[in-house]
């Protein structure tokens, strides 16, 4: 035959595979329903391997793993269609309207002058701010009601994340309600009279010296991590003349301090996003994102399967980041940012079939993004 042959007979395959297909995805429609009225749990790993073994089984030596890896496939979409049964009616806990113009209470970490406080009065330009030592600080501030919304930064776009806030999503009870992205534009100040010959040490938070880092090695300065760019700034205008800050230059305005060199970042433009977090589930008219956390089997093929069901509900996934469990393992958690709206019933059905699924699952919010 010649290749036009033997794609006409492919194609005959392919029709026969998809009429089988929706017969058998309705077969596992009516099984689900068998399920729901005998209250019968829709995941039986039992039968599963069963399957999975006996097409092992009989396939040829050289199509075994294929087989097994499409007969898992087809029984993982067969599974999430029934989960849609089971999980037609469930929903999430009302959300309360995010209203960012209303009176609060927010809090950052730093001092007056930090890249936090520029994306606070950003989303809260009338508020009073509450400036906290670290970020843990305003995840308990946060948790505990002591401010109704906390800013922290989650991601920049040379340094890559700022993995401290994602692990303190995991360990406090909080959710994001809202994004923004802030243009950090990092430049090198100095007390006045210092010269630049003069500098031995450079202070700043690890992610500004992250994001400078071909700077100051250019230069080779001694790199001092502070707990923010703007407390680094204070010391360093209060200081000697052997030393300087890597900070924004209106930081470095309200400090009064000379700035030596302007745009001194590794990549230009340089942007930060930061999370907006709430004790209360908060969703705004414009929520476009969800965000989970995770942990998934420790066993071949067990992420691409759990990537399945968002290719199977169609939704996109904008964001996964992994962070370890900390317990002695090598085991991982994953952070999923993927789009869509709460009030979506596929949305719901989807964070449901995670919950009931996994050994630990935790929803984050439903937030947009604000530039």
């Amino acid at each position: 035959m010649d290749l036009e042959q033997l794609r006409k007979q492919i194609d005959i395959i392919d029709n026969q595979i998809l009429s089988d297909f929706e017969k058998r995805m309705d077969l596992c429609r009516q099984v689900a329903l068998y399920k729901i009225e005998n209250n019968l749990p829709v995941f039986h790993p039992g039968r599963e391997k069963v399957i999975i073994d006996k097409v092992r089984d009989k396939s040829p030596e050289h199509l075994k793993d294929a087989s097994a890896a499409l007969f898992t496939e087809i029984m993982d979409i067969s599974k999430s269609l029934q989960q849609a049964e089971f999980f037609s009616n469930t929903r999430l806990s009302e959300a309360i309207p995010l209203r960012l113009s209303e009176k609060c209470s927010v809090g950052c970490q730093g001092t007056s002058g930090s890249n936090s406080e520029v994306a606070a009065r950003k989303l809260f330009p009338d508020n009073d701010i509450t400036f906290y030592n670290n970020f843990e600080d305003v995840f308990k501030a946060v948790e505990q009601g002591k401010i109704d919304f906390g800013i922290i930064p989650i991601h920049n776009s040379t340094a890559g994340s700022v993995t401290q806030s994602y692990d303190l999503m995991r360990k406090y009870n909080v959710y994001i309600v809202k994004t923004i992205k802030t243009e950090i534009t990092n430049c090198l100040a100095v007390k006045k009279g210092t010269k630049l010959s003069d500098i031995k040490k450079v202070y700043s938070h690890p992610q500004a010296l992250s994001q400078c880092s071909v700077y100051i090695g250019e230069h080779g300065f001694e790199p001092v991590e502070s707990i923010n760019t703007a407390t680094a700034a204070e010391y360093v205008s209060k200081s000697g003349v052997d030393c300087a800050a890597v900070c924004s230059e209106s930081c470095a305005d309200l400090y009064e301090m000379e700035i030596l060199e302007k745009g001194i970042s590794n990549v230009i433009p340089n942007f930060t996003k930061f999370i907006c977090i709430s004790k209360d589930f908060r969703v705004s008219d414009d929520a476009d994102t969800i965000s989970v956390n995770l942990k998934i089997p420790n066993s071949s093929g067990s992420l691409y399967r759990i990537l399945t069901k968002f290719f199977i509900h169609n939704m996109n996934l904008s964001k996964i980041e992994s962070r370890p469990v900390a317990d002695g393992s090598f085991d991982v958690l994953f952070y999923l940012d993927f789009n869509g709206k709460i009030s979506d019933s596929k949305v719901q059905t989807l964070l449901a079939e995670l919950s009931e699924e996994l050994e630990y699952f935790k929803f984050l919010g439903n937030f947009s993004e604000i530039s």
